[in-house]
């Protein structure tokens, strides 16, 4: 059957055509994405704006429309942490049913880990043992460990890219005061959790998913996208700790220069790398692995999974 996943991300709304049936990898067949930056359009009150409502509106019916153009039999819609968290989401979700048809499911936190670790887990497979999976979005970062389908632990922090970028890093490029107040405030949520991870053993294999991850690994010298899925591409802490002081310096414009690097994502890439840095310190990961698959293809499997053989 093909597949579409609606994801309304804190920073894209992105729909995945797939071609796929239980017990089978899924093959993408079709890709739509448009950069909202939600998590950036947050007002005072903590509310999506009503210039954001309807371009979040409008990208909806645009692939509502791309799905039905590519046949798609069903399309598993959903949103995390942006609309999660706006203080007018009933609203948002109310509108974006009414004209669209699309009745989005807001996935906690905790939800978007467990979906990400599965996509993870069928990816690498059993041989790599216990995972330890890491997932920077736009809103929240996402922490899960496990040796199974379903983590052992797995928990979401407040510490997306754009939410940073937009509360914390003002200027181009930022005050020097203000990215080691982002650092310690990244580090201080990150060590809270550390604990309750560390004492359920070493992980075997430290993996992480999601763009942010993508780009530091490849301004580090990582294989570009066009060498295809199955090139082993890896980030080392070294490499990022080269690399965060310098991305300090450098205006949105000289960062989107960078390999790998878009337009639309240079402003959050600091904020992204600091994040990234002191989740590799403090749970002592010396080099990661990324991921190809990550929330949205966990969204599909877990889809799969509960369709009949037949």
């Amino acid at each position: 059957m093909r597949l579409g996943v609606l994801d309304v991300g804190s920073n894209t709304v992105h729909l995945l055509v797939v071609d796929a049936h239980p017990g089978a990898r899924p093959l993408p067949a079709h890709s739509y994405k448009a950069e909202l930056r939600l998590a950036e359009l947050l007002d005072d009150d903590g509310a999506i704006g009503p210039a954001g409502i309807d371009r979040l509106i409008e990208t909806i019916a645009r692939a509502v429309q791309a799905a039905e153009d590519q046949g798609c039999e069903q399309v598993l819609p959903f949103a995390t942490s942006a609309v999660r968290e706006a203080t007018n989401a009933d609203a948002v979700l109310a509108r974006a049913k009414a004209e669209t048809g699309v009745d989005l499911q807001v996935l906690t936190g905790e939800e978007e880990a467990r979906l990400t670790f599965l996509a993870a887990r069928r990816w690498f497979g059993w041989s790599a043992g216990r995972l330890l999976v890491l997932d920077i979005g736009g809103g929240s970062l996402e922490i899960a460990y496990g040796i199974d389908e379903e983590p052992d632990k797995a928990v979401s922090l407040p510490l997306g890219a754009g939410r940073l970028t937009a509360g914390m890093l003002p200027g181009d490029p930022p005050d020097p005061e203000h990215v080691r107040a982002l650092r310690r405030q990244a580090r201080t949520e990150i060590a809270r959790t550390v604990g309750e991870f560390t004492r359920l053993g070493k992980p075997d294999h430290v993996v992480a998913t999601s763009k942010t991850f993508r780009q530091l690994a490849r301004i580090a010298g990582a294989a570009r996208s066009t060498e295809g899925l199955y090139v082993q591409r890896e980030l080392s802490l070294k490499s990022l700790r080269e690399w965060v002081p310098k991305l300090a310096t450098m205006t949105v414009e000289q960062r989107s220069t960078l390999p790998g690097v878009s337009e639309g994502r240079a402003r959050q890439l600091l904020a992204g790398a600091l994040v990234a840095e002191g989740a590799m310190e403090l749970f002592g990961v010396p080099v990661l692995e990324i991921c190809p698959w990550a929330l949205r293809e966990g969204v599909i499997l877990r889809r799969l999974d509960h369709l009949p053989a037949s």
